[in-house]
């Protein structure tokens, strides 16, 4: 099963935190749990070991989109296979992705949710589709569609030593989600439900536990759900209406509605203590939409770093809004060729006008937003302001709304149509529209 001569202490790779789940056969398996828990690594490494130990097994994984699984899902599994050593054994396609298993020709196969009807036609060739996998089940945005799915795979009657397993792995930013009230608020006797956090964790290092160890007395709100994997709480946040979700950036950019969005692009600066915050999206001023599709978040980060960062990000000729409060930082970014950098207007509740303006929009962000997401759930009033916390992507949200105040979309065929209404007024005046001759007087 492993390569010749190679022999894995499968326990010691795994690691300790996960023994319930390596051994349930429960017909789902729901875990949730912060940053760095191991659960989808954990997740991984057991679909490997068991397709190898099961060989009429096939396992689906799903996700939100499609096109996400490549830079996650894919690659978590190819790192199995690789701590597993058994690379060998196993060939990868990218197009469409899929892995299989070279002795048995079993499969893992990838689909996403936003094609959700192709789901009920997946089969496989040999063996039994018994196993289903949804990373970052906080995707799924409503229980009727994990139940279409649920309906479509597993499949079929599976014969003994096999069993139908469906695992959700996700992290619980908000408690208004299904998943809380269908698996977390009453037992079921066919689930096993855990969460897990950084705690379980025995590959992290002192530098990594530091950051949790800070978070957990700087920002406590934060700690519970990125750190120890609670429920992130609407209750006093800041921004309720925001949803996790895969959205197509390529529309947004080049897609027949493009002509709808604005996009837009803020920056907060921090040092020390702070992290440099930049994010970037699109606006939708008629539909009362954003969609947040990149972020950065780093701290100690010199301004020729931040220009870097911008430049490799290809923004580098966008408009971008950044703290006033750091002229010396903007100057600096505009001879680093940053040229288009604008300092975000600041005045009296400035802070809460902004807040007013964001509140009228649903917000939409990519799950690898992490940070973004993170700054979400735990931004809350204090008193009749917002907590001076968990706000540095927030505050660079707030700068980039100010280049959409003015946006009017108009589609091209709009835009088309005001051009020959504007020749046509201009014949009507004359060809030449006014002339010399009309400015030399006579007009009594």
């Amino acid at each position: 099963m492993l390569e010749r001569n190679k022999i894995v202490d499968v326990a010691a790779v795994v690691g300790r935190g996960y023994g319930e789940f390596w051994h349930s056969h429960h017909r789902y398996r729901v875990v949730k749990g912060g940053k760095a828990s191991k659960k989808s690594a954990t997740a991984a490494l057991w679909y490997i070991y068991h397709l190898m130990l099961y060989p009429d097994a096939n396992l689906l994984v799903v996700r939100g989109a499609l096109n996400t699984h490549l830079s996650s899902t894919f690659a978590q599994l190819r790192w199995a296979i690789r701590r597993l050593g058994a690379e060998r054994y196993w060939r990868a396609n990218t197009s469409p992705p899929e892995l299989r298993y070279l002795p048995t020709g079993q499969k893992i196969m990838f689909r996403g949710m936003d094609d959700a009807d192709k789901l009920a036609s997946v089969t496989v060739e040999s063996g039994y589709l018994c196993w289903v996998w949804v990373e970052e089940a906080f995707e799924i945005r409503s229980e009727l569609d994990f139940d279409k799915l649920d309906l479509s795979v597993p499949r079929g009657n599976v014969p003994p030593p096999l069993f139908k397993q469906t695992t959700l792995t996700f992290n619980p930013w908000n408690d208004r989600h299904w998943l809380k009230k269908r698996f977390f608020e009453c037992e079921r006797d066919n689930a096993l439900v855990l969460t897990t956090d950084y705690r379980c964790n025995e590959f992290l290092d002192d530098a990594d536990l530091a950051v949790y160890e800070t978070m957990r007395v700087e920002q406590p709100r934060r700690y519970a759900v990125a750190g120890l994997g609670e429920w992130g709480v609407a209750e006093g946040l800041v921004f309720d209406r925001w949803t996790v979700e895969e959205f197509d950036v390529g529309r947004l950019l080049d897609g027949g509605d493009a002509w709808r969005f604005k996009h837009v692009f803020g920056l907060d600066y921090g040092y020390t203590n702070d992290p440099t915050a930049f994010i970037a999206m699109a606006v939708d001023p008629v539909g009362k939409r954003i969609f947040v599709y990149d972020e950065h978040y780093k701290k100690r980060m010199h301004n020729d770093e931040i220009a870097g960062m911008i430049r490799e990000k290809g923004f580098a000729k966008e408009k971008i809004r950044a703290d006033s409060a750091e002229p010396k930082s903007n100057d600096d970014l505009r001879r680093l060729g940053i040229t288009r950098i604008a300092a975000a207007a600041k005045g009296r509740d400035s802070v809460l006008h902004g807040i007013s303006e964001l509140q009228a929009y649903h917000i939409f962000v990519l799950p690898g937003c992490v940070h973004t997401i993170a700054e979400l759930s735990a931004y809350v009033w204090g008193g009749d302001r917002p907590e001076d916390r968990n706000n540095h992507l927030m505050d660079a949200m707030r700068y980039a709304m100010e280049d959409a105040r003015c946006f009017k979309p108009e589609s091209d065929v709009a835009r088309c149509a005001h051009k020959r209404e504007r020749r046509r007024a201009a014949g009507r005046m004359g060809a030449g529209g006014i002339t010399a001759n009309d400015l030399t007087g006579g007009w009594n």
